[in-house]
């Protein structure tokens, strides 16, 4: 009997399920969709070459057993990798082969030839008698407690990565970059908490720079730093946050440096958090900075209005606060800077409501809102971002309605439609009809086209700063 690619993927999912957890099945396998089943040879396709790496990296022998299982031991893999979503059902798309190397099994060696030999002393311990060290985290910072959206997708697929498999992936380091109260701190823990859950005996730490700079001084004033190195270079998963404190501290720098090189070489997982990206680091070595670009640098970015909403309905339901969605709506387009903010806002509301006891209607939000901030911000729409847009530019509404290619015009158009996209709870749809007579489809490729020069471009990006201040200005 003729078996088509379909049946033979499904019955390589039901194999896979009962090896992976469901988070785990729900974020790298059911994505992919199987293509043609020819020969023995299963092709399936997977949505970026991201996914493929991370499948070949972590989930090849998973794969493997799977496919052989359901075909037979002649069974080959072959992914279909998306490279770029030209057309939903005709995706341009590259075809590569299965990796089939086998990993490097690790040797058992003792330190100095000494099973016994002294534990280092623990700067975080006053009694050294046993070194028991404390992962310093939150347990309320969790990846489920994590909401992903477009504006922290890659550092939330690579927090999972990691915590599946620390320091076995090629995210090491894993920089976590961006603005203050957009949740850096939240997500680095998060992996140190997966991490404790899924190996219970890896030796996870969270600190501070400013800690660890405190911890540093302390150490070379009591002449102790070979204990202090001796000490970082137990950990398995270290986590240190706020890096760009390093900026101008050449002495910290270099012990940093020595305990970098030391646990990276030995398969250990460093985690980093900072409020800029690696190229905006200043006063920090370059052969620092050199080292963090090995791994992965992944920005979190001020979230949009649907990642704002599901972090609302979560906390509200974590906290069992009754919000009705209008009341959501509202929190969500006034508070838009961080995820700090939002919560902030939502704790003081319950509070001001329970003790005024009064419902929480709109209008009582507005009010409360109004006396919190003493600067109210203006409420945006897609007609108010446009016409500051327009005057930042020095061009009149009417122009990003004409057809133009010229690079301005369309520039603007395109910043329009991103901060529309970002800052309203518009539809795609209606952000394409005002702003340029365009469909869906234009308002996305403007948004990425926007997100992509940010990246690549120091002076857009400062620009594109400067017009979010600019959004909220009162006339």
């Amino acid at each position: 009997m003729k078996r088509d690619c379909k049946s033979v993927w499904s019955e390589c999912l039901d194999l896979i399920k009962e090896q992976v957890l469901p988070r785990t099945f729900k974020t790298w396998f059911a994505p992919i969709r199987a293509l043609s089943f020819k020969d023995d040879v299963l092709t399936i396709q997977v949505p970026s070459q991201y996914v493929y790496e991370c499948l070949e990296e972590h989930f090849v022998d998973i794969l493997r057993k799977a496919v052989r299982t359901a075909i037979g031991p002649n069974a080959k893999l072959e992914y279909s990798v998306v490279v770029e979503e030209s057309h939903p059902r005709d995706p341009l798309s590259v075809t590569m082969p299965s990796n089939n190397m086998k990993k490097v099994e690790p040797n058992t060696v003792y330190v100095n030839g000494k099973p016994d030999r002294v534990a280092p002393k623990n700067p975080f311990e006053r009694n050294n008698n046993r070194l028991q060290i404390d992962p310093q985290l939150n347990p309320a910072y969790t990846l489920d407690s994590y909401i992903e959206g477009s504006c922290n997708r890659l550092a939330k697929s690579a927090a999972v990565a990691i915590a599946q498999n620390p320091g076995g992936t090629a995210f090491n380091p894993l920089l976590i970059y961006g603005g203050s109260g957009l949740g850096k701190t939240h997500l680095a823990q998060a992996i140190g908490m997966e991490v404790k859950q899924n190996y219970p005996n890896k030796v996870v730490l969270y600190v501070t720079t400013n800690v660890f700079q405190t911890q540093f001084t302390e150490a070379v004033r009591k002449n102790e730093i070979n204990d202090f190195l001796h000490f970082y270079q137990l950990i398995d998963v270290l986590i240190l946050d706020d890096i760009h404190e390093l900026a101008g501290k050449t002495a910290t720098q270099n012990t940093f440096f020595h305990i970098f090189n030391h646990l990276h070489q030995s398969g250990k997982q460093l985690i980093l958090t900072s409020d800029r990206s690696p190229a905006e680091l200043s006063g920090l070595e370059e052969r620092l900075l050199s080292r963090f670009r090995w791994g992965l640098s992944a920005e979190i970015k001020a979230p949009d209005f649907e990642t704002r909403m599901e972090i609302a309905r979560f906390k509200a339901h974590k906290d069992g606060i009754d919000f009705s969605d209008e009341v959501l709506e509202y929190i969500c387009k006034y508070v838009s800077n961080n995820v700090r903010e939002l919560e902030g806002a939502m704790i003081s509301l319950l509070a001001q409501a329970t003790f005024n006891h009064k419902d929480l209607t709109v209008d009582v939000v507005k009010d409360i809102l109004g006396k919190m901030v003493k600067n109210q911000k203006v409420e945006l729409t897609v007609e108010h971002i446009q016409q500051v847009i327009c005057n930042h530019f020095n061009m009149a509404p009417e122009m990003l309605q004409e057809k133009t290619r010229k690079r301005e015009v369309v520039q603007a158009r395109q910043l329009a439609m991103y901060f529309s996209k970002t800052y309203t709870n518009a539809s795609l749809a209606y952000i394409g009809k005002q702003i340029g007579k365009k469909d869906h489809t234009t308002v996305l490729y403007a948004c990425k086209a926007v997100t992509d020069l940010m990246e690549t471009d120091r002076a857009f990006k400062a620009q594109v700063e400067e017009l979010q201040k600019k959004l909220y200005c009162r006339n």
